[in-house]
């Protein structure tokens, strides 16, 4: 008898499984929890960006190589931290990466310059790197099969966290200043307990981990194929993200600046584009084990430029409602992606998902430096113009090789 029946342990091995055992949902729960807690801590940097500006004098540029040291440290990192543990599995590096974390936190609370604020973001960047790669493996880890949806629910966490964290800054850091990002260490905290509980999950069965996959949904493309593939795929996370980076570092801006909005209002305008965000993400994993993933990224990716092409010559009710659209339509395709990746390489799950959460969040931080330099010397509505032709990248997905058939 087959010893994955009935074991949701050791779910995850193939297809067939999918109808036999079902998905953990505790720990699934557990890590999209987790998720949303490390989130919501990385994205106050990017909500706190106005009080930050105001107390430093900070320019735009300077705004942009925040992010781009908070990105790159956590996307230089990642792929690496995957390879490793693929082999090395460390199911307690999970509360680890949230003690680096919060230590950033602490740091960016008292920051009194722009070197430790810095040296702060790089530290919430390290944090990052180490808990999304075994964080990731859990969750698909314990799909059941269903890795569209555990993925839907690992990050519809990170994106409901990423939500919650401009809104807290508008009612909590905006009113007390930069002294009151301390308060966050507690989310910390209990960050750092549920993802206890979830190691110690993960340490009792690191016998599915280690044992290799033995079906993959793309078994039999030649590895030529397999790599064209990836790369296409990290082209369409980089239209994705670039974009989304002009948004979740300027729409703040952009709000302030085109309408006349208060911080505190464009912070709440900031939430309902996360929040869209968030729903497109929950989405997008389950319809993508319906009807492949292939078609998901397509009407992800190149369905949303309609919608980008309209945003920077809307009003202001027009332009709410357009990036409600543009979040849970581009949105969509990032498990689909992940997934799809994943079961290029069934048995490096720990690299590949390193390497696209770090790919995605270097994209992120390169495209915050460069979109903040552009918006120095252009103005900030000239960049969402240029970034509004991003979403015509989705046509490569044409090159992506049909294979939801056989799954």
């Amino acid at each position: 008898m087959d010893d994955r029946v009935g074991n949701p342990a050791l779910a995850g091995s193939g297809p067939a499984t999918a109808s036999r055992v079902r998905p953990v949902m505790a720990v699934l729960g557990a890590a999209g929890a987790s998720h949303c807690m490390n989130d919501l801590l990385q994205s106050l940097i990017p909500a706190v960006y106005p009080v930050l500006k105001s107390e430093f004098a900070l320019s735009f540029g300077q705004i942009g190589l925040i992010t781009l040291t908070f990105q790159l440290t956590a996307s230089l990192l990642q792929p690496f931290v995957g390879a490793y543990t693929d082999r090395n599995p460390k199911p307690y590096s999970l509360p680890l990466g949230m003690c680096v974390t919060m230590a950033g936190l602490v740091v960016l609370a008292s920051a009194p310059n722009f070197g430790l604020i810095l040296l702060a973001a790089g530290m919430v960047g390290v944090g990052s790197s180490i808990f999304h790669p075994e964080a990731s493996r859990v969750a698909r880890l314990a799909s059941g099969g269903r890795y569209g949806f555990a993925q839907s629910v690992f990050q519809v966490g990170g994106n409901g966290g990423t939500a919650l964290g401009p809104l807290l800054a508008a009612f909590v850091v905006v009113p007390d200043g930069q002294r009151s990002i301390a308060w966050f260490a507690l989310v910390a905290l209990a960050a750092i307990f549920v993802l206890t509980g979830m190691s110690r999950w993960y340490a009792a069965h690191l016998g599915a981990v280690r044992r290799k996959a033995v079906t993959s949904s793309v078994e039999g493309l030649p590895r030529r194929k397999v790599l064209i593939a990836v790369f296409v795929l990290m082209l369409l996370v980089f239209s994705k993200y670039i974009y989304l980076s002009s948004l979740t570092s300027y729409y703040t801006f952009y709000l302030i600046s085109k309408f006349g909005l208060s911080k505190q209002d464009a912070l709440v305008h900031l939430f309902i584009f996360l929040g869209a965000v968030a729903v497109g993400t929950a989405v997008g994993g389950p319809i993508g084990d319906r009807i492949g993933r292939k078609p998901v990224i397509w009407c992800s990716i190149l369905g949303v430029l309609p919608f980008t092409l309209l945003l920077p010559y809307a009003d202001l009710t027009w332009t709410t409602v357009l990036s409600v659209v543009i979040g849970v339509v581009l949105a969509s395709a990032f498990s689909a992606i992940l997934v799809f990746a994943q079961e290029m390489m069934p048995t490096k799950v720990g690299m590949i998902s390193g390497l696209f959460f770090g790919f995605a969040f270097g994209m992120a931080g390169l495209g915050a430096a460069v979109l903040g330099l552009f918006a120095d010397q252009f103005g900030i509505v000239a960049v969402y113009r240029i970034c509004s032709f991003l979403p015509v990248l989705g046509l490569l997905t044409w090159f992506l090789p049909n294979v939801s058939e056989k799954r």
